[in-house]
């Protein structure tokens, strides 16, 4: 086992399954004490802790919905004073929907945004004030955002990546005198409950077709990438978007 994160601690959003679930496991794997947020799966978040911990690890799961801020603040607060530093941020959590934009409304609208900006937003606020020096924040983004032409009815979500790929880039510059690395990674089709939903296995063998490596992604490939970037090897990486998605965009 490596413990390239040994000493460290990760605090991973939506971390309950599927890639956050993956990513958890990962670090922890590395060596990281992880807090595995969750905002309803209350189950799946302790198996995930009881993963971890049954390889050695060490984890707590804390509730907190991010499009929350007073939510936000209590994570972080759980999280230091369960393992008193915080080392590595991955802002996982996000919801999704397709719809034409202009079947979307308001309430849509105002979920969407309210988790993946909001909540993504304000977790990297606390961790500018809460983070350890050499500290690291990566934020998942989507390969959509890449595409010049992108699907139909993914203009709310492709929004809400956009402009997170965006705020994280100035964070970079601002958090850099301090050495904290900010980076995104962008997934695309990753096979998980998620991305599967009201989808048939036939529009998912398309997704897969659409790669240059001819296969849907799978949680531990975003994990792997999400390591590199929390460890020492990524520590003049800092202001890029990395598209993990064999070869979509």
């Amino acid at each position: 086992m490596a413990h390239e994160l040994a000493g460290k601690v990760a605090l991973v959003t939506g971390a309950s399954r599927g890639i956050g679930r993956a990513i958890a496991l990962r670090l922890a794997r590395d060596g990281a004490a992880v807090v595995v947020n969750f905002a309803g799966s209350a189950a799946q978040a302790q198996e995930t802790v009881a993963a971890i911990e049954n390889g050695g690890g060490r984890a707590i799961a804390v509730q907190a919905d991010v499009s929350k801020v007073a939510d936000v603040r209590r994570l972080f607060g759980a999280c230091l004073e369960a393992f008193g530093r915080l080392d590595v941020l991955v802002n996982n959590a996000g919801v999704m929907f397709t719809k034409p934009l202009a079947d979307v409304g308001e309430d849509e609208f105002d979920q969407l945004f309210g988790v993946n900006v909001k909540g993504a937003f304000f977790c990297c606020q606390e961790a500018a004030k809460r983070m350890a020096a050499g500290g690291r924040i990566i934020n998942l983004s989507s390969s959509t955002t890449g595409r010049a032409v992108t699907l139909p009815g993914y203009a709310a979500y492709v929004a809400s990546k956009g402009a997170v790929e965006q705020f994280s880039f100035v964070l970079a510059r601002e958090l850099g005198p301090k050495g904290i690395t900010v980076n995104v990674v962008s997934p695309g089709p990753v096979d998980t409950e998620l991305f599967g939903a009201g989808k048939t296995e036939e529009q998912k063998q398309q997704f897969a077709r659409a790669a240059a490596l001819g296969r849907l992604g799978q949680p531990g490939d975003i994990a792997d990438v999400v390591a590199f970037l929390a460890s020492e090897d990524a520590r003049w990486v800092t202001g890029q978007n990395i598209r993990a998605n064999g070869g979509m965009v």
